[in-house]
């Protein structure tokens, strides 16, 4: 962590989580003069969390968040390919399609998308992760802190935080960044809410990070040490370059026709048999992929792909509590862009909190400020969730409305990829400027407080 004071700030703001999101604002709150405090239920940070990779539009709002993010990320971030010649394409193949007497690793390509120039690079959660920890001011960390209870009277000075180890915490405002399982969103919307529990996708997947010379092995030098996206009925492998070249991050996403109650865990063991199995109409070079990852770990777990799509959040605020990332919009991962968004999200509070002043009517200037951040966050992030469902069924073969038409696969990526890739972050920052100009002077409606009795 930082040997950086707190500021001697007039707001504080309290992150409910130290996920990506919520360390990434913490910073960036940090970074325009706001004391800031972030509460993690979790003891620890272990568990290396898998990859991450961040959109150009992530690193555009990373940078203007607080430039030393942008340098976390490219010191943790694996070029694909040639570091100093990196392959700036994704790029799709047909892993399934193969003659059964061969037993050859070669996959055709159906189509690629253009990146741009490092554009998005894999990197290790926990490795960037521990970079955003040495920018965090010194003591804007707590762990162990699992919220009970949040009290946002109108007439109230600060939001109250009730904590399971029986402390109490006070802030002028609280953001929740803690998951697609948010308690926050509970607190906000109210626990019986349909919002506040997610929907299974009907996809799981299994995750790994393979050795590269176990990757080598299974794919060929080219293909380990670029980005892949092996398609396939039913099922799809993203195979990424992480651990600046030394590790290959492995996703494999399998259609699931049963049911995953909303409030089992997320994770389910899964044994090596029943991996290779869901990929054993797949060719040579998915299989041996699938192989490494299922004997390469001492434990080897499904996790179940969740959203908030059949149930989007009408709101994102209410009086002084707001949330962001997958607390607000879980998205499936098939754009790659649910940090994307939260980095988004990051960037909309920080600026809009920039401007509350430390007056008489600061409760009242905050509630304006998170109520225009949800009016002007909306629309895009449930696109976001509503176009992640829609490529998850396009890649695993199951949309009709592209089915095996991979001109028309190409197409669609382009166009919602493209639609998240080039984000007017600036354009936003001037809507919300506006925005909340207008509900400060009491022309837009501002949720007051949270529903009564709804502690979880």
């Amino acid at each position: 962590m930082s040997t950086a004071k707190q500021p001697e700030a007039d707001l504080e703001i309290a992150i409910i989580g130290a996920g990506v999101v919520g360390l990434a604002l913490a910073i960036g709150l940090s970074h325009r003069n706001i004391k800031v405090k972030v509460y993690e239920q979790s003891h620890d940070f272990n568990g290396f969390g898998g990859g991450i990779g961040f959109s150009p539009n992530a690193v555009r709002c990373m940078n203007l968040l607080q430039p030393q993010l942008v340098e976390a990320q490219r010191k943790t971030a694996t070029p694909s390919g040639d570091p100093k010649n990196p392959m700036d394409w994704m790029v799709y193949l047909d892993g399934y399609s193969h003659d059964a007497t061969d037993s050859s690793i070669e996959e055709p390509e159906l189509f690629r998308l253009y990146t741009g120039h490092r554009g998005f690079e894999g990197c290790v959660r926990a490795q960037f992760r521990d970079e955003m920890l040495k920018i965090l001011p010194e003591g804007a960390l707590e762990l162990g802190k699992r919220v009970d209870q949040i009290e946002d009277h109108e007439d109230g000075d600060k939001v109250r935080l009730h904590f399971r180890d029986g402390t109490i915490a006070e802030a002028d405002a609280v953001i929740g960044c803690d998951g697609i399982r948010s308690r926050t969103r509970a607190f906000l919307l109210g626990q019986d809410h349909p919002a506040v529990l997610p929907s299974y996708t009907h996809l799981y997947a299994l995750r790994g990070l393979i050795p590269m010379e176990r990757a080598i092995q299974a794919l060929g030098q080219y293909k380990a040490q670029n980005r892949h996206i092996h398609l396939g009925p039913n099922a799809y492998v993203i195979t990424i370059p992480v651990a600046q070249g030394s590790m290959l991050n492995c996703v494999a996403f399998v259609s699931d026709p049963n049911d995953w109650p909303a409030t089992a865990k997320l994770t389910a063991p899964a044994t090596p048999t029943e991996a290779t199995e869901s990929f054993a109409d797949f060719g040579p070079a998915v299989r041996g992929i699938i192989d490494a990852v299922a004997h390469n770990s001492p434990t080897l777990d499904k996790w179940a792909i969740f959203d908030s799509h059949a149930h989007p959040a009408p709101t994102y605020a209410r009086g002084r509590v707001c949330i962001a990332g997958d607390a607000a919009h879980a998205a499936a991962p098939h754009h790659g862009a649910g940090a994307g968004c939260g980095m988004e999200d990051g960037l909309a509070l920080a600026s809009l909190l920039a401007q509350v002043g430390n007056g008489p009517n600061k409760a009242a200037a905050l509630r304006a400020a998170l109520a225009s951040y949800s009016s002007v966050r909306l629309e895009r992030t449930h696109w976001l969730v509503e176009s992640s469902r829609f490529l998850g069924d396009m890649l695993v073969w199951k949309n009709p409305s592209t089915g095996r038409d991979f001109e028309k696969c190409s197409r669609e990526l382009y166009t919602r990829s493209h639609k998240i890739w080039d984000f007017d972050e600036r354009g936003m920052l001037r809507e919300l400027e506006e925005e909340y100009q207008r509900r400060l002077n009491g022309d837009g409606p501002v949720l007051q407080t949270l529903p009564e009795g709804v502690p979880v």
